[in-house]
């Protein structure tokens, strides 16, 4: 909560200084004198119920909604020596990781991938494919499973979602402010909102949505590097590596739900421009990472 808390705080010190900067620096006037009556202080807050409202309840609604795209049962009591192993290392490795007992659940794919979500380091879900399970080793296993507690103990399911949201808020702010100016200085629309006004917004939404979209996936790339690393401390750098590897050998493509591809241990490939829209970075480069971090150490 203090991490929601923060974001919303920094969120609404962001929507304060653009106000001042745009009073500063006569913005508000400039388009008053156009006939462009926008008031930037009531669309700012709109803009930021829009945009963090709906990502907060994406965040809060994220487990539940987990289980029902994958399909996800949660292992109640373990019926079987591959469910006890499965609880009792989420169990160890969420006590040495500082956080509270995620609910363990196994979802049906022959996909080798897995995955945490959850609204609190206290109340998470990490969930696991029937192909990973039939497919890795235990060690390979207990470092992909180290890899998503250490999501959960670095918030950053929250943190990704309150990234999102900030990002929203912008996007919708400015579409609406283009839109504004569009229908008023360039349309010549002094009353109400036409036609004009609504293309635009759309348009300046995609255009603008798609740069936002970078920033996120950038900083979901990033925490992939530190869940790798915090797997390799929980389980063991060689496991964590041979898990990597293990991915990369794998044949059958990730089966996440698109919302979701930013939660799994995998995402999907990509070549050339759209390496900068992919939500986890290559696996070799992944391992590479974990080899260079080695290699300095030694």
């Amino acid at each position: 909560m203090k991490r929601i808390g923060l974001f919303l705080l920094t969120n609404i010190a962001i929507m304060l200084v653009l106000s001042v900067i745009l009073q500063l620096f006569g913005v508000t006037s400039l388009l008053a004198a156009n006939g462009v009556d926008l008031d930037i202080p009531s669309l700012l807050i709109f803009a930021a119920v829009f945009g963090m409202g709906g990502s907060l309840i994406s965040l809060a609604m994220s487990k539940f909604m987990a289980k029902r795209m994958t399909g996800a049962q949660v292992i109640q009591q373990p019926s079987n020596a591959m469910e006890s192993w499965l609880v009792s290392t989420v169990t160890r490795q969420a006590r040495q990781a500082g956080i509270g007992m995620p609910e363990v659940a196994i979802y049906d794919s022959p996909d080798m991938n897995a995955f945490a979500t959850g609204m609190s380091r206290n109340n998470a879900l990490v969930a696991v494919s029937t192909g990973l399970l039939r497919q890795m080793s235990h060690d390979e296993a207990e470092a992909v499973i180290g890899h998503e507690v250490t999501h959960v103990a670095n918030g950053d399911m929250v943190t990704l979602s309150l990234i999102q949201g900030v990002v929203n808020t912008f996007v919708f702010f400015f579409a609406h402010v283009i839109g504004h100016i569009v229908d008023r200085m360039v349309l010549r629309n002094e009353r109400g909102h036409g036609i004009g006004y609504f293309m635009t917004v759309i348009f300046a939404e995609m255009v603008l949505g798609v740069l936002a979209s970078l920033i996120v996936f950038w900083f979901s790339r990033r925490r992939e590097f530190a869940a790798d690393a915090g797997g390799a401390h929980l389980a063991g750098r060689a496991k964590m590596i041979g898990a990597l590897r293990r991915l990369q050998a794998g044949t059958i493509a990730t089966e996440l739900p698109d919302q979701m591809q930013a939660l799994g241990i995998s995402g999907k490939k990509a070549l050339g421009i759209k390496r900068y829209f992919m939500t986890h970075p290559p696996l070799e480069e992944r391992i590479a990472a974990l080899e260079s971090v080695h290699a300095q150490r030694a």
